[in-house]
């Protein structure tokens, strides 16, 4: 199998690429190295894929048309895309719209256009996010409910994605795969997350800011769970027509802001200074989600509780901080 993996210098992209790899694919990412957040991180993840012989590397932006074509004509033999390469970010939104609409809209359309010319494309797994239930009052969010009101521009381009897939795979009988992440964190976690927000902030003894005065919470999904049904969607194209689907990928245990920090608390051995603030433009006071489709269609079953996936990332977090 020959999978392109795009955002493979991001968070889960990185991750989803290593273990495609660590079965033995042959796996190519595109990503722009974009400088949202640290390069030198994205370039430290770069590395660590470099060792694994069938991995192979294109610096491009993915809404360019005319690089993803280019680079493409190298990889005829394609048998899966996983497309994880996004601007990320509901606050950034409210600052950069611009930069949303052309990473996320644009690019999905690049990609499903690229998809079309691939002979041997088996399935098109994409990331979508549990922003989309924006201000759906229920609990827990299902892939079943209406998602027509988001909360913030991050969320509608992640909403258009799925319809801009939904019309490609009616069109084009393009096999696809949305999935809604809900709060990924873990080992080489992205510095704008909470955990690594919380965590750089309390070692530092700076205030953390605790927004909607703690009344929040979160789907906290750990990173190896996510790789699981990730790499399971790609494994599983949908058979129906037109052939797109969409999963929750989520703990299906929302865990209280204020528990959340607690654990980060005994991982380090400190307290946090904490700063209350009202509940930020463009976010949800709670996300919790349903999987009984993709426990039942992919074999999702989450299985890392926060008490044991917040050390491991504060183990991380510590050695690539070369901390004690």
């Amino acid at each position: 199998m020959s999978v392109l993996v795009t955002g493979a210098a991001g968070f889960i992209g990185y991750h989803v690429a290593r273990a495609l790899l660590a079965r033995g694919e042959e796996v190519y990412a595109f990503d722009n190295l974009n400088d949202y957040y640290s390069v030198e991180l994205k370039r430290a993840r770069l590395a660590q894929l470099a060792a694994f012989p069938r991995f192979a590397f294109h610096e491009l932006d993915i809404s360019d048309r005319d690089a993803v074509a280019a680079a493409l004509k190298r990889h005829q033999d394609t048998t899966g895309i996983i497309h994880l390469a996004a601007q990320a970010g509901v606050r950034y939104s409210l600052e950069n719209p611009y930069a949303y609409v052309q990473s996320n809209v644009m690019a999905q359309v690049v990609l499903l256009e690229a998809a079309r010319t691939l002979r041997h494309l088996e399935n098109f797994v994409y990331a979508s996010s549990s922003s989309v239930y924006g201000g759906n009052r229920k609990q827990p969010f299902s892939v079943a409910d209406r998602v027509d009101q988001p909360v913030s521009l991050y969320a509608a381009t992640k909403r258009s994605c799925e319809l801009v897939a939904q019309s490609y795979c009616h069109l084009f009988q393009i096999p696809a795969i949305g999935l809604r992440f809900f709060t990924v964190y873990g080992p080489w976690g992205r510095p704008d997350m909470a955990a690594y927000l919380f965590a750089d902030a309390i070692l530092a003894g700076r205030p953390i800011k605790v927004f909607n005065h703690g009344r929040m919470a979160r789907d906290f999904t750990y990173i190896d769970d996510i790789v699981a049904g990730t790499v399971a969607a790609l494994d599983r194209p949908p058979s129906e027509t037109p052939p797109h689907r969409v999963y929750n990928l989520g703990n299906h245990h929302p865990e209280r802001l204020e528990h959340f920090i607690e654990v980060i608390e005994m991982a380090l051995g400190r307290k946090a200074q904490k700063e209350y603030l009202p509940l930020q433009a463009g976010d949800v006071p709670e996300s919790y989600a349903d999987i009984d489709a993709s426990r039942a269609d992919l074999g999702f079953e989450p299985k890392t509780p926060i008490e044991v996936g917040i050390p491991r990332f504060i183990a991380w977090y510590k050695d690539y901080h070369k901390l004690p």
